[in-house]
């Protein structure tokens, strides 16, 4: 599943194809992407509206629209974006199909259809799930103060606290371990259990491995413009300890463990990771 990082580089390839252009007419295909609004309604309501910005809370994207309305999107796992010429043919999984008024298309594809796009009509009136999310991550909301206080509360492990995005925003399986490695700590261990100055190293992990992410390209490479697909893997590989069980720790040496925790899986390094 796509997290901050990646979302954030698909809002840097939206931006040039589709801000300053107008909406001509929303094809929802699949209802279910957008299962709060009739496909007659998800037309009208966008058709002719003029997109002002593309931006990003947490892993949700928002389309700004000059009319005061906002489309969200969340990719969940397989969602991506296809800009297309009006001659083109549609690939496979095409559920939402916005025609530009530069005869292009802007098609979102979804091969397991998790993908999800809500139309919030006010955007002084944002739905309970964007309400809900923590401060960003690498704004200055999300202070060192609110971390420490956040783990302070909570009996759950670091990994599932990590993992909650109404608490700390942005992070998905990768960058939760990633943060946990560089930081030093043990992803098992009860966060409010975390002494302040450990506390303070995570902190700055979790800034440090999304701004890493980012620079570096993230997972992804992008191309929206390309008819087979959008999204491709990166050839590099920076990984400290994700998918990286039995391999030697980048530090220590010590064998890289994996353990299935909260239904997902978990890598840490015995040695480096104890505390």
């Amino acid at each position: 599943m796509p997290e901050l990082p990646e979302v954030e580089h698909v809002v840097r390839a939206l931006r040039p194809v589709v801000v300053g252009r107008r909406i001509l007419a929303a094809e929802l295909k699949l209802k279910r992407i957008a299962p709060d609004i009739s496909r007659p309604a998800f037309d009208r309501q966008l058709r002719n509206s003029l997109i002002t910005a593309v931006g990003r809370r947490g892993k949700y994207i928002l389309f700004e629209l000059e009319s005061g309305r906002v489309l969200t999107t969340h990719l969940r796992m397989t969602g991506k974006f296809l800009a297309l010429s009006v001659d083109d043919k549609l690939p496979p999984y095409a559920h939402v199909v916005f025609h530009l008024d530069d005869e292009r298309r802007l098609v979102f594809c979804d091969m397991r259809q998790f993908g999800r796009m809500r139309l919030i009509v006010d955007s002084q009136r944002l739905p309970k799930e964007l309400l809900t999310l923590a401060p960003e991550p690498l704004s200055d909301d999300f202070t060192e103060e609110y971390f420490l206080e956040t783990l302070s509360r909570s009996r759950r492990s670091l990994k599932q606290l990590l993992l909650d995005q109404t608490r700390i925003l942005g992070l998905g399986n990768i960058y939760a371990v990633e943060a946990l490695f560089l930081a030093g700590v043990n992803p098992l261990k009860p966060a409010y259990r975390l002494s302040k100055p450990r506390a303070r190293k995570l902190y700055e992990a979790i800034r440090e491995v999304l701004h890493e992410a980012i620079d570096a390209g993230s997972t992804l490479r992008i191309d929206l413009a390309d008819g087979n697909g959008s999204y491709f893997e990166a050839p590099e590989r920076f990984w400290r300890v994700y998918e990286r069980e039995g391999e030697p720790c980048v530090r220590c040496g010590t064998k890289i463990r994996r353990v299935v925790h909260g239904g997902r899986s978990t890598y840490y390094c015995p040695h480096c990771q104890k505390r």
